[in-house]
């Protein structure tokens, strides 16, 4: 038994010793049992502590190190024991080549999962779940763009390249392309603004300048709305953060101000008694509530009162079916009472001789 422990330990196989692969054997073994049993740990005393927590982020570090395939923990434990053998510079390359890519490849996925964790509940806060994963799902397109740039760079430095003077050459190249697509650019960054920002949402009830309509999409480029005369309006996600938008979703209730004129002949108890007429019978619609009600001003043919009236409604057709309402009780109070709206009228005096 001796002399075969002997002739393993005295075995030279490509300038390694018998003593030289078990010693590497052996810290192979234990760094992969200390991971692993190190990753069983943490996820066990994450789960203890996220059960008495409220909030979501230690949730969010078990999936990171839940994601964190075997592999991983399989090459950071051979790249630790090939330094204890003497190994030819090509494999001594290729492994810790291979030791870069699992560490960027692994610390890329972290970094998306906690970013996209991150936007979706910075996002989550003033929008649905729905809209929340469709901007997630947008942004998230530009955060592996940049992860995998950065990751392919750190890459390329320790596999020798110099990087600053393709860096420089990238940045020269990146400046002639931004100016190319500038307004490209625009838009895009726009649509990021639009995304985070929240100012309208798909669905939303919005008026651009003089365009209304309903948001229907909410692209990278542009943002489509559909008028009310049912065409599609397409508009440039630049434009929409240069203007003034206007959010009718956003409502929670309407104002209706409008003028009543009166004749001149009106005496003045009916006048005083218009105020009153105009308050009992918007006391009768559940959402509506008279601001105020004043005889204003004296016009050219007619004493005007100015009615200012909130309805609590969101929908413009319930808004006017209410409206309407009030209107027709007006117009019959008006007649019971002998109040008579003015309309233009001239008089023309005839001097005789």
């Amino acid at each position: 038994m001796e002399d075969i422990i002997n002739k393993i330990l005295s075995f030279n196989f490509y300038g390694n010793s018998g003593k030289d692969y078990l010693l590497a054997l052996a810290v192979f073994a234990i760094c992969l049992l200390i991971l692993l049993i190190v990753k069983k740990v943490i996820l066990a005393r994450l789960h203890k502590i996220a059960k008495r927590t409220k909030n979501n982020y230690d949730d969010t570090l078990i999936g990171i190190i839940f994601k964190i395939k075997s592999f991983f923990y399989l090459v950071i434990s051979l790249y630790l024991a090939s330094n204890f053998l003497n190994l030819s510079n090509f494999l001594s390359k290729a492994i810790y080549l291979l030791f870069i890519l699992v560490i960027v490849y692994e610390g890329i996925k972290a970094s998306s999962y906690l970013l996209k964790v991150l936007a979706y509940k910075a996002i989550k806060r003033n929008d649905d779940d729905s809209q929340a994963q469709s901007t997630v799902k947008t942004l998230n397109v530009f955060i592996q763009i940049i992860l995998w740039s950065l990751g392919l760079l750190l890459i390329l430095a320790n596999m020798g390249v110099n990087i600053t003077s393709l860096i420089a050459g990238l940045g020269i190249g990146g400046i002639a392309v931004a100016l190319a697509l500038q307004n490209i650019l625009a838009d895009i960054f726009s649509s990021f603004s639009i995304l985070i920002d929240k100012p309208f949402k798909v669905g939303d009830f919005i008026k651009v300048s003089a365009d209304m309509g309903t948001v229907e999409k909410i692209g990278i480029k542009t943002t489509h709305l559909r008028t009310l005369d049912g065409q599609l309006l397409i508009i440039s996600n630049q434009e929409l953060t240069k203007a003034r938008v206007e959010n009718f979703q956003k409502l929670h209730r309407r104002r209706a101000l409008f003028n009543l004129g009166i004749i001149y002949e009106t005496s003045r108890t009916q006048l005083e008694s218009i105020p009153k007429i105009i308050a009992s019978i918007v006391d009768k619609q559940e959402k509506a509530n008279l601001d105020r009600c004043h005889f204003k001003s004296y016009g050219d043919f007619s004493l005007n009162f100015e009615v200012s009236i909130f309805i609590d409604v969101k929908s413009y057709n319930d808004f006017l079916d209410i409206l309407e309402k009030i209107n027709l009780d007006i117009f019959s109070q008006f007649n019971k009472q002998g109040i008579s709206f003015a309309y233009p009228t001239q008089l023309h005096y005839q001097k005789t001789a």
